[in-house]
């Protein structure tokens, strides 16, 4: 069974760069019935959204058997960084509890795990949230039991990390495409082989059973998408016409954004292997026991 395990709709939010559009244009124009239809069409057995700090979109999708609600959380880190929190299978009460404890780590660690709910880590190896410190790392080797290990939006040298350091510390991997579009929805997505439904899909994964399959990113992707996003939101607000010159320049931005992704990868790439940063094999850790009881 597949599942698409980072996907977006039209209420992820509104876009937080380039900052100058954080106010008029959106994340995703994604329906979340076009979503589902499109991943179900891919061959997913599966269908959830994981919506910026929003489940709204699932209300036209409650009544599908083979959908359940995730959520992408975005978390402050002890050191003030921020982290994308990916939670699955979450009921709307728990989706208020997660909200209520964004800004305060340490809480919505302990409530995530102790509902045994699975949680991950979104593109650890990426600059989408800003800038990160050696401790978060260490946060991300002893309290979160999933990494995304494949993203297909991340380079192959980010995603290579990511698999690596889900390997050593023996984490739930994850795949989905952070498909911000319909075009790149299924591009990466999380197999269990033999599983049936929902349940058992989520107990594979738990068990190490899962398999991360598809693409990574790559420059022309993510400018295609960028260019998509970019005609929806024309459509969306005809008035602003007069700025179509503007999207000559998205080449120029994605091409900027991918040699920042890349350098951020080449800086994490040796330092979060460091078994004595990371505090395995002995070494004494920076916490001295884990928040999470994993499964």
């Amino acid at each position: 069974m597949k599942c698409d395990m980072h996907v977006h709709s039209i209420h992820s939010g509104m876009m937080s760069a380039p900052s100058f559009l954080r106010h008029v244009c959106r994340e995703s124009y994604s329906p979340p019935e076009r979503v589902y239809e499109t991943l179900k069409r891919r061959g997913m057995g599966l269908v959830t959204l994981t919506d910026h700090d929003s489940i709204d979109g699932a209300e036209s999708l409650r009544g599908k058997p083979d959908f359940f609600l995730s959520e992408e959380v975005t978390a402050r880190m002890p050191s003030g960084t921020e982290l994308h929190l990916a939670v699955y299978d979450l009921t709307e009460q728990q989706h208020v509890e997660t909200q209520r404890r964004r800004n305060d780590l340490v809480s919505l660690l302990a409530y995530v795990s102790e509902q045994r709910l699975l949680f991950g880590v979104n593109h650890p190896f990426s600059s989408l949230t800003g800038e990160r410190v050696q401790e978060d790392f260490l946060w991300f080797a002893t309290h979160f039991p999933a990494l995304e290990s494949r993203n297909g939006h991340q380079l192959p040298a980010s995603n290579r990390l990511a698999a690596r350091l889900a390997h050593r510390l023996s984490r739930v991997r994850l795949g989905g495409s952070d498909a911000h579009t319909l075009s790149s929805l299924s591009s990466a997505y999380t197999e269990v082989p033999g599983a049936r439904n929902k349940a058992e899909f989520l107990e594979g994964l738990w068990r190490g059973k899962g398999r991360v399959r598809g693409d990574s990113g790559s420059y022309w992707k993510l400018t295609r998408d960028a260019l998509m996003v970019m005609g929806c939101f024309m459509r969306e607000r005809f008035y602003l016409l007069p700025l179509v010159p503007f999207a000559l320049l998205i080449p120029v931005f994605t091409l900027g954004h991918v040699w920042q992704e890349a350098a951020f990868a080449r800086r994490w790439s040796g330092a979060a292997y460091c078994e004595e940063r990371l505090g395995i094999g002995g070494v004494p850790r920076l916490l001295s026991s884990p928040l999470v009881d994993f499964k």
